[in-house]
């Protein structure tokens, strides 16, 4: 499948990796068709991989993935273009954690939307899932790292047939389908983002992001 991934962060180049590992053919779009973070890694796939702008990932993928952080995730989904977004799968798994105060950041976007309401209301013919959005980069492609997979992800959306699509991705990456708990509609992605302040607490905590949530009760 071309997947796009949009955005040339640890989380982006984390899940490209993945992807191609396991048979995808994947675009990295940024602003620059020559972005240095981009083509250090194509040099490292030469064959399942290209790179170029926001535009033309969003044109080369049949799902995308917004690996942008959420401050600016609006402004470079309006360069990818609405037209080259409709009616595809985008996962979202930025944040929108807003640094300029320093640290520990704050959310730009809080309680009553989120991030990916956000996107879905800016480009309604999108299908928006949030995902992801809730672990560091290394355990989103490789769950067996914690306690054999023994723990939880989440999934947010309002297309019940885009949330199966995601799925079965986070399924190939290793993710057991119990493990999968899809939440509801995309208003659920509010509590998704507002668990980010506790989740850089525990890092800062534990000095690893090798951790995870477990659902546990009757």
């Amino acid at each position: 499948m071309n997947i796009g991934i949009l955005g040339t962060g640890s989380v982006g180049l984390t899940l490209a990796d993945k992807l191609i590992s396991i048979g995808h053919v994947v675009f990295i779009g940024s602003r620059s068709k020559t972005h240095p973070k981009a083509i250090e890694f194509i040099e490292k796939h030469p064959l399942n991989c290209q790179t170029g702008t926001f535009e033309e990932c969003a044109k080369f993928g049949a799902i995308l993935f917004n690996c942008i952080a959420g401050m600016v995730s609006i402004e470079a989904l309006k360069l990818a273009g609405a037209e080259n977004l409709a009616n595809k799968v985008l996962v979202d798994v930025s944040n929108p954690l807003d640094f300029s105060n320093g640290m520990p950041p704050s959310l730009s976007v809080v309680n009553t939307t989120s991030m990916a309401e956000t996107i879905q209301s800016n480009f309604p013919e999108t299908h928006v899932v949030k995902a992801l959005n809730t672990m560091w980069a290394g355990l989103m492609v490789n769950p067996n790292l914690v306690e054999g997979g023994d723990h939880d992800t989440f999934l947010a959306g309002n297309n019940e047939e885009a949330k199966e699509t995601v799925k079965g991705i986070l399924e190939s990456f290793g993710w057991i389908s119990k493990h999968i708990l899809d939440l509801g509609d995309i208003t659920k992605a509010r509590g998704l983002e507002m668990y980010l302040p506790l989740w850089l607490s525990i890092y800062g905590a534990n000095k690893t992001g090798a951790f995870n949530i477990k659902i546990v009760g009757v």
